[in-house]
């Protein structure tokens, strides 16, 4: 399923945009946004603290 991101263009960029912004409407997409960025620095954080406790 990855395999195809490194595919994907500016059109299929936007037909998704499109589809996020009818399924979840314009005011619910900065709180979406804002909760994927708090999930990702999470498992950034997870990741580099495993990194540390195996350099020790």
């Amino acid at each position: 399923m990855i395999l195809f991101l490194g595919n994907i263009g500016t059109g299929e960029i936007i037909i998704i945009a499109i589809v996020v912004l009818l399924l979840f409407g314009g005011k619910k997409i900065p709180e979406l946004m804002r909760s994927l960025g708090k999930g990702l620095k999470q498992f950034r954080d997870g990741v580099k603290d495993i990194k540390d406790d195996l350099d020790v």
